[in-house]
């Protein structure tokens, strides 16, 4: 039996906490520093789990030392987007909030996997790499998964079709600087460029570009939760059951696709340990120069990131 720990009670981690009860992939560990939020939580999730007769446990704490013999470590910790901030905006904030998340996790679940899903997550996954001194493979980030969930429903709603008959994916920085990967996305079968105008795949892109921040502007105090938990879930769900799943997920290059010592969202194999493989994907010219100019605008991040610590 799998043991999850989720750091952070807000909106995603209590919704992802659920979704682990439901799935039963393993007992759950809810922390947050906030006296109380954890546990009301868990009591919450507990007691619909009583009615759904799922038998797996959640427990919800103020205390890292119940991290300990995690297997998994997902961290949502960290300040939620709000109208009008960009995810650099959250860099300073959030930077500090992991860091002191991470040193917690290396101190009492040496041995697990962190996922981080923590906004600006490609920076964040890169922070968590350093500080935990982890094997990079035991290190990644969620992001490609959602965004290529918002391209798949927009596609599908300009396509009229179903979101399963949409294959897409994109890589990339969770951001403006992601990259969708058209020359291999199909509807029904089909490529896309013979489905769709050039005109109306751009606005398609987008409306995923802009996906999140839509979301906080209808929201106005928070920001989007179900599908970003929903995402984390599917990664969950490969590693614990060492599945091999080929998912975008942000993970650390060491010369493939001629980027070096960067977190950046690429295609992946996930199993037991994390990321089992980084796999190359025939690009285009022009999305393999969006892939490194997304890589140079996370660095410069990471620079910024390395001044504030």
């Amino acid at each position: 039996m799998s043991k999850i720990a989720i750091i952070g009670a807000g909106q995603v981690g209590s919704t992802l906490a659920f979704l682990v009860l439901e799935k039963e992939l393993g007992d759950v560990v809810l922390v947050d520093c906030v006296e109380g939020l954890a546990e009301g939580k868990a009591l919450d999730i507990m007691q619909a789990g009583a009615l759904a007769g799922l038998e797996n446990g959640v427990a919800g704490y103020d205390d890292y030392s119940r991290l300990k013999n995690s297997d998994i470590v997902v961290v949502t910790a960290g300040q939620a987007r709000k109208p009008g901030m960009s995810r650099l905006d959250l860099l300073r904030k959030n930077s500090e909030i992991v860091s002191s998340v991470v040193k917690e996790i290396a101190r009492f679940a040496p041995e697990a996997v962190i996922l981080v899903v923590t906004n600006p997550l490609d920076v964040m996954t890169y922070l968590a790499y350093k500080m935990s001194g982890f094997e990079p493979n035991r290190v990644l980030g969620q992001a490609g998964v959602l965004d290529s969930a918002r391209l798949k429903y927009f596609l599908a709603r300009e396509c009229g079709v179903a979101p399963r008959e949409i294959s897409t994916m994109i890589l990339g920085g969770h951001g403006d600087s992601m990259v969708p990967i058209i020359s291999q996305t199909t509807v029904s079968g089909k490529p896309l460029i013979e489905v769709l105008s050039e005109e109306a795949i751009e606005m398609v892109v987008e409306k995923t570009r802009s996906g999140g921040a839509e979301i906080v502007s209808f929201l106005k105090t928070g920001s989007a939760y179900y599908a970003p938990a929903t995402a984390t879930l599917t990664m969950l769900d490969a590693i614990v059951k060492d599945s091999n799943a080929l998912l975008p997920a942000s993970a650390c290059l060491s010369g493939e696709y001629g980027l070096e010592d960067i977190y950046v969202g690429v295609p992946v194999r996930l199993g037991k340990g994390g990321v089992k493989e980084i796999v190359e994907i025939d690009l285009t010219d022009k999305e393999r120069e969006a892939l490194h100019k997304s890589a140079s605008i996370y660095r410069e991040s990471l620079r910024v990131c390395e001044k504030i610590r």
